[in-house]
């Protein structure tokens, strides 16, 4: 009895082997009887078996106004699919085509995945669901719109503008044409990879500190895609107002696929890429960059489209460049001091 009271005080519950005859009544006698251990067992054990009900995770509260810039850069990478697929020869507003469209709506979705994020850590509402919201829109955006681009540019130049004109494909006879929609389809899976990657290596308290990127961003891929697209079109209608051999143009438009090759391999790489924000933007820098970087804008008011291609190709090399110039130093250095250790 004096072990039973034990437990009895010490439970959490009172009255551990009380059976519950009426609402607030209790049979007083089934704890000092003999009954009462193996009853008290029995109830136990279906408290046990009985299934507990599962607790739903509640949704964090979002942030509206970076949300609104997320989604601002999921519909630029929807409209830019929209005008893609315009034909070749459409003439939308200012007398641009579907492509350069395009190419200018990724662009304004870059601008929009670049201001959600500082919104968010000004407005100290950064969380996990906007940081998954943004790779879902960067998926559209950066990965699905520019493939398209690059497909509709070879299909509209090679197999002309009529409702036949969809035979690069898995499904195309020509080489070409498999080969073309093989490296669409393996960008857009690279770039999934890639934002997958990142969301798993990157948490919320890393967002301000990285200074390198592990692979090629994919607003850089996209961006180097889409200033291409946007420079064929330039010179095609624009500078040469279709003067240029037609046989010039087709071929010049798989320069755009090759380029776009190289992208997919350098997102899901090791290679490490630079932050241009956190290192070229933020903070204090020195009279001579501020300088440069004058020059640059002022030459983009003549030469916009050459501008971004070059910037964004140079972007797209910088981490191989760096990898190799790393190497270079660092097979010097060895070569130099196993010279000395020789000499020594």
């Amino acid at each position: 009895m004096a072990a039973r009271a034990l437990f009895v005080r010490r439970s959490k519950r009172p009255y551990p082997f009380a059976m519950v005859n009426e609402p607030g009544r209790f049979s007083a006698g089934m704890v000092g009887s003999a009954e009462g251990p193996a009853a008290a067992e029995g109830g136990r054990a279906q408290r046990l078996r009985r299934p507990r009900a599962r607790h739903r995770r509640r949704v964090p509260g979002i942030s509206v106004l970076p949300t609104l810039f997320t989604l601002g850069n999921l519909v630029a990478g929807f409209a830019a699919i929209h005008y893609a697929a315009r034909p070749i020869d459409y003439e939308g507003p200012w007398g641009w085509t579907g492509l350069t469209l395009a190419g200018i709506l990724i662009f304004i979705g870059m601008f929009f995945d670049g201001v959600d994020g500082s919104i968010a850590r000004l407005t100290r509402s950064s969380s996990t669901i906007g940081a998954q919201l943004d790779s879902l829109c960067d998926m559209l955006t950066f990965g699905v719109a520019p493939a398209f681009m690059a497909l509709r540019l070879v299909i509209g130049h090679f197999e002309g503008t009529g409702a036949d004109a969809w035979v690069i494909g898995p499904e195309a006879d020509s080489v070409l044409g498999k080969i073309v929609w093989a490296i669409a389809a393996v960008y857009v899976c690279c770039a999934c990879m890639r934002l997958a990657r990142f969301n798993v290596e990157s948490g919320l308290s890393q967002v301000n500190d990285h200074r390198l990127f592990r692979g090629l961003p994919t607003p850089g891929a996209a961006g180097a895609v889409a200033s291409l697209v946007i420079l064929h079109q330039h010179y095609l209608v624009v500078r040469f107002q279709g003067d240029l051999p037609h046989d010039l143009v087709r071929w010049t438009t798989l320069v755009i696929p090759a380029v776009m090759a190289l992208c997919a391999l350098a997102m899901v790489s090791s290679i490490p890429y630079l932050h241009f924000a956190n290192n070229y933007l933020r903070g204090h820098k020195s009279f001579g960059f501020i300088v440069r970087l004058v020059v640059v804008l002022v030459l983009m008011i003549w030469f916009l489209q050459e501008i971004l291609a070059i910037a964004f190709l140079t972007y797209a090399l910088s981490g191989p460049a760096r990898l190799a110039w790393r190497w270079m130093r660092r097979s010097k250095v060895q070569a130099q001091q196993a010279s000395d250790t020789h000499v020594g």
